[in-house]
């Protein structure tokens, strides 16, 4: 009869989990959007290889502790939820502002050309209908977060390149001069890795996976279309969140 093995213990941690353990303390109250050590000066300080340097940095990039953007460092993140729902706003400056972090947004590209008929059918409107398209970036904490592209109906904003230019936020544009009030209509959301395009906006690796929020807003007093986005939101920096109905108790 075989006597009973010993039974085997919690299996100790690698070295590069431990480093990344001791930084990951060290982390712990500095601000978002922080540089942090390099893997060279990883390497360095713990004696250890590139290797292990590397593997420390991507177990804390694994725990959302530390965001890497291409070209530019490893820096602090926090990732916040991203909050989807008919009854806020359809705005990534109230949405962010919400979560407690800081919005940012930047105009990459605006112009007024026809509308593609895809959009156009999304937006109840005419193919080649003049429209605005904008091309943003989207920052959160000062890092970079999201790219998106959004169409709107040129009589709705007569003059949204200047008002851009004046007012970071769409969706107050939209209500202050465009006098609408807008609401999302329609949404989809999907988890897929971006074209070459975007993760050279968003400044990421090939292999890393991003949010894609597709969405259609009205106005709440019309209930006409007057915005058809699509946004690229890297997955680092938010976790989507999509409510749908009321909350429990508070019924229909």
């Amino acid at each position: 009869m075989d006597k009973p093995g010993r039974q085997p213990g919690p299996v100790p941690p690698t070295r590069y989990q431990e480093i990344a353990d001791e930084l990951a303390t060290e982390l712990v109250g500095l601000a978002p959007g922080t540089r942090v050590a390099g893997e060279h000066s990883i390497s360095r300080r713990f004696g250890v290889g590139r290797a292990a340097a590397r593997s420390a940095v991507q177990e804390l990039e694994r725990r959302l502790l530390v965001r890497r953007v291409q070209g530019s460092g490893t820096f602090v993140n926090r990732r916040i939820d991203y909050v989807i729902s008919h009854s806020l706003r359809p705005s990534w400056h109230g949405t962010v502002a919400a979560a407690g972090a800081h919005p940012r947004t930047v105009v990459r590209d605006i112009a007024c050309t026809p509308l593609p008929a895809e959009v156009a059918a999304r937006l109840a409107r005419p193919a080649g209908s003049p429209a605005y398209r904008l091309v943003r970036q989207s920052y959160i904490d000062d890092l970079l977060a999201s790219c998106s592209h959004e169409w709107l109906p040129r009589e709705v904003v007569e003059e949204l390149e200047l008002a851009m230019h004046t007012v970071e936020s769409l969706d107050e544009v939209l209500r202050q001069l465009g006098r609408v009030s807008p609401v999302r209509a329609w949404c989809r959301v999907s988890l897929d890795v971006p074209p070459p395009e975007v993760l050279l906006r968003l400044r990421m690796e090939a292999s890393q996976p991003a949010w894609l929020v597709e969405s259609v807003s009205r106005d709440a007093v019309t209930a006409a279309p007057v915005m058809c986005s699509s946004a690229w939101m890297r997955a680092d920096a938010v976790r989507v969140v999509v409510e749908m109905g009321s909350q429990p108790g508070e019924g229909p």
